[in-house]
């Protein structure tokens, strides 16, 4: 149209050899982005507009489209803003309270993954229960295992009862050789996990964990909870050796349960 102003769309074709319908196709685009338009003067023929002018058109359109693109952006951030704000992931800044209730094992195992990114030098933890399920050492594993390519210092204390349980033996010695620390004791008081001496979880309920856990951040609470964790580790037995109580009349696990029910516990 340009090259050749005031020719129709048959002539058009046969000067480009297209069919009139590909030529009135890109007609009809041209048109719709304002590149031509018909001529004022009968025969009313497409008129081309000047390709400068063209151009102001089309960086137009694009710096509109941009704009929209722009606000639907700040838009969207806004409102991901609002979510986070109502619910925070927990551990976030937005919810970095001195205590945190976790509600079941979904929100406990997220909250796991994201404090195992952050831990940097320590992780403590007692893990009741004796022999530990399929499901809990097939998702601990992949975790632990960075931790410990990291360089991260890991003790996990164990229940005696674990030993008895091949499965169990196996995941706790496959921790050991990969640079954890594991050990065992005849009863532990709850099910915990203490990351660098800042941050602690630890189970609402020690029967059923999969409940919930409350996280905690109080400095005071955490040193206590360290204290309990190194007494307890420096008299459990290392992963490995004989259990102090086989030389004995009584196992450390029976004589802890004959206290237990000397003291009315059933």
């Amino acid at each position: 149209l340009l090259a050749f102003p005031g020719e129709g769309r048959q002539r058009l074709s046969e000067r480009l050899g297209l069919t009139d319908r590909t030529v009135g196709v890109a007609l009809g685009r041209l048109r719709a982005l304002g590149f031509v338009r018909p001529a004022a003067e009968p025969p009313h023929r497409l008129h081309a507009v000047s390709p400068r002018l063209g151009l102001d058109i089309l960086l137009s359109r694009q710096e509109a489209e941009l704009g929209a693109r722009q606000q639907r952006l700040r838009e969207a951030r806004a409102a991901a803003a609002r979510l986070i704000g109502e619910f925070p992931a927990p551990g976030s800044a937005a919810s970095r309270d001195d205590v945190e209730f976790l509600d079941g094992v979904d929100s406990i195992r997220d909250f796991l993954r994201l404090l195992n990114s952050e831990v940097g030098e320590e992780m403590l933890t007692f893990a009741p229960g004796g022999a530990q399920t399929d499901a809990n050492m097939h998702a601990s594993r992949p975790l632990n295992r960075r931790l410990l390519e990291r360089g991260v210092r890991m003790r996990t204390v164990y229940l005696d009862s674990l030993r008895r349980d091949r499965a169990s033996v196996a995941h706790a010695e496959w921790l050991t050789r990969h640079g954890g620390e594991v050990r065992t004791t005849p009863t532990l008081p709850n099910r915990m996990i203490v990351c660098d001496r800042k941050v602690a979880v630890v189970a609402v309920d020690s029967e059923s964990t999969g409940l919930g856990a409350v996280v905690l951040r109080t400095h005071g609470l955490i040193e206590t909870l360290c204290a309990l964790f190194d007494e307890t580790w420096r008299r459990a037995d290392p992963l490995g050796s004989p259990l102090r109580g086989d030389t004995e009349e009584f196992s450390q696990q029976q004589a802890e349960a004959l206290r237990l029910l000397a003291q009315g516990h059933t």
